[in-house]
């Protein structure tokens, strides 16, 4: 038994440090890749002896870097919002985009452009979390409203419903205020336009949430095997569910403040984490996160090699038929 357990451990580290490894990779070859040609030794010269009056260094900078940071922290963001959010509602086909949080986010964002076009990027975030809160509150209620707790179907067919119409509201509101061109950038979804400001409010925000997730890891596991068991166990079901969801809305919120709406990213990655290291959520979350923010920055590579195109559109390209196949499955892991 111990044997096994340490084969675990080891594959776990394994996978640990071959995402971080990959992962690590992904960012030099994204700040490589763009239309103004730069080499390795640029780079490392920009981070180590920064000139601000060579225009390489400004490019690496002020736009590359904080690009693939920003799409680095989203990815992170999104995918361990959706394997707590499948873990707590034991759904296996949730999602932040699937159950309100985004299109909540982008309805209080809209609002926010309406009624203060100027807006600093810190009230942005508070609004996407506060949106993501009223989206993921309507459709979990409704997922919860009879005695069967939460039902996938009955969360599903809610979120669709909720979020259409927040899209909707966001759309007659973008229509009404004149905000279409404003929007848009937030319909689609991209991290083209991150800057160091963003990343100084929205990193520590994602860092410290998914870190405190991370610490509630055993809680999680014990409540994904089912109520029952949880409570003989001794576990506050209550006060688990309730501040790994708020933490869930914080990082939806913040996420989708940075870059817009991008779905499926928290569909796909914590199903392929999990067939790697099992349910552990101790497990789990730190491969999820790493994994998230590979997937995002490959994605945000793709998107720009293809001339700009919105990196939304590049991952549901992907997770369209994932979900599909998954719906196929029941919600079970591959």
């Amino acid at each position: 038994m111990m044997e096994k357990d340490k084969k675990v451990n080891i594959g776990f580290i394994g996978y640990i440090i071959l995402v971080f490894v990959l992962l690590v990779g992904a960012l030099l070859v994204s700040i490589l890749i763009g239309e103004a040609k730069i080499s390795f030794s640029t780079i490392m010269d920009a981070i180590f002896h920064y000139n601000p009056k060579n225009q390489q260094h400004n490019i690496i900078s002020e736009i590359r870097i904080p690009r693939d940071l920003g799409a680095v922290l989203v990815g992170m963001a999104l995918s361990v919002t959706g394997a707590v959010i499948q873990g707590v509602t034991k759904n296996g086909l949730a999602d932040p985009s699937l159950i309100g949080l985004n299109s909540g986010a982008s309805f209080a964002l809209a609002l926010t452009f309406a009624f203060y076009p100027s807006a600093p990027f810190l009230m942005l975030m508070c609004a996407g979390f506060l949106g993501a809160m009223l989206g993921g509150f309507i459709v979990l209620t409704i997922g919860r409203s009879r005695r069967d707790g939460f039902n996938p179907m009955r969360i599903i067919l809610a979120g669709a419903a909720v979020s259409a119409l927040l899209t909707a509201l966001s759309q007659g509101i973008a229509l009404t205020f004149k905000l279409n061109q404003t929007l848009t950038f937030w319909t689609a979804g991209g991290v083209s336009g991150t800057t160091w400001k963003q990343l100084m409010w929205s990193g520590p925000v994602i860092i410290i949430a998914i870190v405190i997730i991370i610490t509630m890891s055993k809680q999680l596991t014990i409540l994904n095997l089912g109520e029952t068991l949880a409570k003989g166990l001794g576990q506050n079901i209550t006060l688990i569910r309730g501040l790994s969801l708020f933490l869930t809305m914080i990082l939806a919120g913040v996420a989708v403040s940075m870059v817009g709406q991008i779905a499926f990213v928290g569909l796909m990655v914590p199903h392929i984490v999990r067939f790697l290291v099992g349910t552990d959520y101790a497990k789990v979350l730190p491969l999820t996160a790493l994994t998230g923010g590979l997937l995002m920055i490959l994605a945000d590579t793709v998107a720009r090699m293809l001339g700009e195109a919105p990196v939304g559109a590049i991952i549901s390209f992907i997770g369209v038929p994932y979900f599909l196949y998954l719906v196929k499955r029941g919600g079970r892991t591959i």
